[in-house]
């Protein structure tokens, strides 16, 4: 299972144009017209390498969105963080904020257009949890931060294990054969179901001032 996005036919003829279209791209957005939340959606790129990552989401989210201008991040965890990259004719700048931005979110800028914050899901995490992060945090209304729910994912993927090792537990201990006359407290593992809605747009904010 994975938390890949599939486009629909009609976004597909939108964006058929663009060269750098990635059909597997991870990405998950808010529908359109929901109200504002904190976070506009999620990306699961599949490394660390801003300069090969950027081009391709960029691209796809130039039509949706407007032509991205500009792009932040938290220095944290990206090794290297290019001044600028090419996206489709055009260039991104690229910039980063220690303090002042989440460590796990990503900043798009489409100038006079709006801005957008994206939960980067980190490339090595398992396809369930990644799957939950990117559902959670394209829900319409969501209130969480990007390191929220991160912390959120990792207390369920624990308690997810810990769940698993009772089992074998119980099984090793003959309770497989009786499971149905002795009923026993299950602790909630992640579920599965997690996997987002195909893409939806989101709709654009206000642009910050100084940007």
């Amino acid at each position: 299972m994975t938390a890949t996005i599939s486009l629909s036919p009609i976004l597909e003829d939108r964006l058929s144009s663009s060269s750098a279209l990635s059909s597997s791209l991870r990405l998950s957005l808010a529908p359109v017209g929901s109200a504002p939340a904190l976070l506009d959606g999620a990306w699961w790129p599949r490394s660390r390498d801003l300069a090969a990552e950027l081009p391709i989401l960029a691209a796809v989210l130039d039509p949706l969105w407007g032509r991205i201008t500009r792009v932040t991040v938290n220095p944290t965890h990206w090794p290297v963080v290019p001044r600028k990259v090419p996206v489709a004719g055009h260039v991104v700048k690229v910039g980063w904020f220690l303090a002042e931005q989440d460590p796990h979110e990503l900043l798009l800028l489409s100038y006079r257009t709006g801005r957008w914050n994206l939960l980067v899901v980190p490339p090595r995490t398992d396809p369930v949890s990644a799957a939950w992060l990117m559902s959670a945090a394209s829900a319409p209304l969501g209130t969480s931060t990007a390191s929220r729910l991160m912390r959120e994912a990792a207390r369920l993927r624990a308690v997810s294990e810990t769940d698993r090792a009772v089992e074998a537990v119980w099984d090793s201990e003959g309770g497989h054969g009786v499971r149905e006359t002795a009923a026993r407290p299950r602790i909630p593992g992640v579920m599965a179901e997690g996997v987002p809605e195909p893409l939806h747009l989101s709709r654009p904010g206000p642009l910050p001032m100084g940007m």
